[in-house]
């Protein structure tokens, strides 16, 4: 029974390795059945700067789109979990590797605002490899307007859960995800601003076995508690009722 539940939630059941899931099913495992209520649907990313690598940003918008059936890598809106009301945000891993752009730190804002305005707990689930370079000095704006929001919404005595899962680094890393009141990180989970290899060099150093990795920064005192995927829902809701909310 143990094995088809860690199947069902993407762990496998021999070694307890995480695979990585996008938000879709995360809010399927997170949330109570059928309680998530998704806005703010309509927001969809443009092609502002007119970016080109490969293919045009916009054509790797529409293959995204189309791939997927999101228009963005993030689900936001309303939720319960064990019967505790939230405002929740999950980064999408299978949209551009939840990157981050402007519909992603729009929609993170107003998930926030939200939290404030109804004194919900917030959770948002990160990930990701950081800002979205096709949308260069928009995206990285987005590290510092939903930072501010989420300072009001501490001031307003709000609570923010961040979920850190693999990877979370680059921009979201260095912004919104490290700034919850409680830090929860799935095993082992890629977590950090620069990755290893840049950092080794230059340094010119050796990096310590697990860099970067949740354990780690467990020790160093980056992260709150390493949370087992099928535990998380009853430590989320644990913390809640800690809080008072």
């Amino acid at each position: 029974f143990r094995k088809q539940v860690e199947q069902n939630m993407h762990v496998c059941p021999e070694c307890e390795h995480h695979f990585r899931i996008g938000a879709v099913e995360r809010v399927k495992l997170l949330c109570d059945p059928g309680s998530f209520e998704p806005m703010w649907e309509d927001l969809a990313p443009v092609d502002a700067l007119g970016f080109r690598d490969r293919k045009t940003y916009k054509d790797r918008l529409a293959d995204e789109q189309k791939r997927t059936g999101q228009k963005d890598a993030i689900q936001a809106g309303k939720a319960f979990i064990k019967g505790r009301g939230v405002v929740l945000a999950v980064m999408d891993n299978d949209f551009m590797m939840a990157s981050m752009g402007s519909v992603v730190g729009e929609k993170l804002t107003r998930a926030i605002e939200l939290a404030t305005q109804e004194d919900r707990p917030l959770i948002i689930v990160c990930a990701g490899g950081g800002a979205r370079m096709q949308e260069s000095t928009l995206s990285l704006s987005q590290m510092m307007k939903t930072s501010a929001a989420l300072a009001r919404f501490d001031d307003a005595g709000g609570l923010y859960i961040a979920v850190l899962t693999d990877p979370t680094t680059g921009g979201t890393a260095a912004s919104f995800a490290m700034l919850g009141d409680v830090i929860l990180a799935e095993p082992k989970a890629l977590i950090g601003f620069t990755g290893a290899r840049v950092i080794a060099n230059t340094v010119r150093q050796e990096l310590p076995e697990g860099f970067q990795r949740s354990e780690f920064l467990l020790q160093k005192g980056f992260v709150d508690r390493v949370v087992h995927r099928r535990d998380l829902r009853s430590e989320v809701s644990r913390m809640i009722d800690y809080a008072g909310k």
